[in-house]
Parts: C-alpha cells; sequence; structure tokens
C-alpha cells in the first residue's frame, strides 16, 4: 500500500503521519479532482459570490 504524503495545516511541514510533530493536523494537499459534470457547481458559484 502507498504511503500518501500530507501537508501540515499549521507549520506546512510535510509529514506520512495523520498528525504533525508540532500537533497540527496534516491533510492531503492535492486538489479535488476536476469533473466537467460538476454536480454541484452551481452551488460554489453562489457561495463564492456572497
Amino acid at each position: 500500500m502507498p504511503k500518501i504524503i500530507l501537508k501540515c495545516n499549521d507549520c506546512g511541514n510535510y509529514t506520512i503521519k495523520d498528525k504533525c510533530t508540532c500537533g497540527g493536523k496534516a491533510i492531503d494537499p492535492r486538489p479535488a479532482k476536476y469533473s466537467i459534470e460538476d454536480k454541484y457547481g452551481h452551488y460554489r458559484r453562489l457561495a463564492k459570490k456572497k
């Protein structure tokens, strides 16, 4: 099983663990997949305008 490199929200360091050494939560730094058939695009654009 391949490991995914995660990025800490607090300090910006990269790690393989779920929690960074600083105590912050590590998340996947890659953007969400793009889909032409975006089901929620209309709602996302409305929220962006507000």
